[in-house]
């Protein structure tokens, strides 16, 4: 009876065991940080804001942005989350949320809170930008643990703050640096000195970071409006395809996600996609410890909805200024980190 009583408690015992290791290792399997950057395009409210030029974007504007218009330019935001959600390789809402042209806090909050089971919170910062479009953070509480926020300001009124978050996660820090560098509009020339000196602000802060800490985890993510080998990125930033440079650079260069990457770019310009959104990565997060950077963890998120019907741009929201209703002007970029043992 004894024997048998053993037996049978101990068999319980190894199967409870059994569980218990699956489901720890299941869990530490699971354990990433999702980014998501995204520049939205005109994420506006209706109102006429009289501290700033957005009055195209009212019902009686030559926009006629009406409520109608902005419930569905939400509605089709929140589409593309919960899309991200449903992907196989993600299965949860992004951790991090990075928006660019939003005109402030209210919309980008109300736009979020429509998401079914999430609940973000913000990090805001108004910008000088005479349009009043901000870059936009938002993080999950559940998952993240943040830490000191600040921004940026670059020595013109044009380019939007730049924004630095820490965050942690299973004790593990990391920073987020949120980009919105100045258009190529009108002068290609003229406008490449403020993108350079934006870049020059964004190596001052990953300089800072990497003072103490060589293998400091830092994303930087935005919309530059230039691509990898223009000069803000490349020399001023130091922007690289090359993983074993980046990591021999102490700190350097940035490892440039779109190394390597075969699909498409996140903008479409004279007949063709461009790469102006970068998500790029200090030394730290190619190593085996905190975040790691796998080599497949980054992509330019596209499916038919957010693309024309010939698949030769993006549906966007405005097109040459007429209202078309889709989606966004750019594509969003997802990066998918590993959470180290």
């Amino acid at each position: 009876m004894l024997h048998q009583w053993l037996t049978n408690n101990f068999t319980r015992f190894a199967v409870l065991l059994l569980i218990l290791t699956l489901a720890t290792n299941e869990a530490y399997a699971e354990r990433n940080v999702l980014f998501l950057w995204w520049n939205v395009e005109n994420l506006f409210d209706t109102q006429d804001d009289p501290l700033h030029k957005d009055e195209e974007f009212t019902p009686t504007g030559k926009l006629q942005w009406t409520d109608k218009r902005l419930l569905l330019k939400q509605m089709r935001i929140r589409h593309v989350m919960s899309a991200v959600k449903a992907h196989p390789d993600y299965g949860k809402y992004p951790d991090v949320v990075g928006f660019a042209e939003v005109e402030n806090q209210r919309v980008f909050m109300a736009t979020l809170s429509g998401l079914s089971g999430m609940s973000y919170k913000p990090i805001y910062f108004e910008s000088l930008d005479p349009r009043g479009i901000d870059v936009a953070l938002a993080y999950n509480p559940q998952t993240l643990r943040p830490g000191f926020s600040k921004a940026y300001t670059v020595n013109n009124k044009r380019t939007r703050k730049i924004i630095v978050a820490q965050f942690s996660v299973s004790g593990k820090p990391f920073h987020v640096i949120l980009n919105h560098w100045t258009s190529r509009a009108f002068d290609q020339q003229l406008s490449e000195i403020k993108r350079i000196a934006a870049a020059k602000v964004v190596r001052h802060i990953v300089d800072s970071l990497l003072v103490n800490n060589q293998n400091a985890d830092v994303v930087v993510m935005g919309d530059f409006n230039d691509e990898a080998n223009d000069i803000s990125l490349q020399q001023t930033l130091g922007s690289s395809f090359n993983a074993a440079q980046v990591k021999s650079a102490k700190g350097k260069l940035l490892y440039n996600c779109w190394s390597g990457y075969k699909g498409i770019g996140s903008y479409f310009y004279k007949n063709k996609w461009q790469q102006i959104d970068h998500i790029l990565l200090t030394p730290g997060m190619l190593d085996k410890s905190g975040l790691s950077a796998p080599n497949n963890g980054f992509h330019c998120f596209a499916f038919s909805q957010l693309l024309n019907v010939d698949g030769k741009g993006t549906y966007a929201t405005y097109e040459k200024r007429k209202y078309k209703g889709g989606y966004a002007d750019h594509l969003p970029l997802l990066l998918k980190a590993k959470v180290m043992k």
